[in-house]
């Protein structure tokens, strides 16, 4: 079934939100019964610094589990999407140590990347969530769920 970019960008939201990897691993599991192809990583350290690596992972993590093909149409907007969701919450953790989520769903040529975070000051943590939507054409789509 293919979905528009409320549902997947949902999905995103979703996963990122998980509290444990159980939780995240039966939520991916439901999404790929949808047609929705998820992935989350977790990452934490100083924003500024952590910025290019947060992108580079998103990357590698959605061509790890066949989220996306390695191609110029889907690293490129993993790549954005994710840019973007950094952009949407730099003025609230710029300096400041963070720790969180970055989950990517597609469904059909939809991709988001949600990024949840703690933004840490002392032992105050505010938190910031950033949402980014991409479309890049699927070609053949791949599983759900990486084969092994």
């Amino acid at each position: 079934m293919e979905y528009g970019s409320k549902k997947v960008s949902s999905a995103a939201i979703r996963l990122a939100l998980t509290d444990s990897r159980e939780e995240e691993q039966v939520l991916k599991r439901e999404l790929a019964a949808l047609g929705i192809r998820s992935v989350a990583v977790d990452y934490g350290g100083d924003f500024a610094l952590s910025a290019k690596k947060i992108i580079e992972r998103a990357i590698v993590a959605a061509k790890r589990e066949l989220v996306i093909k390695e191609n110029h149409y889907d690293e490129g907007a993993v790549s954005g999407a994710t840019r973007e969701a950094l952009a949407q919450i730099l003025d609230k953790a710029f300096g400041l140590n963070v720790g969180g989520k970055l989950a990517i769903a597609r469904g059909g040529d939809h991709i988001s990347v949600c990024i949840y975070l703690a933004v840490g000051l002392l032992h105050l943590n505010d938190i910031a969530i950033g949402l980014a939507h991409r479309a890049a054409p699927d070609f053949g789509g791949g599983e759900a769920t990486p084969s092994k």
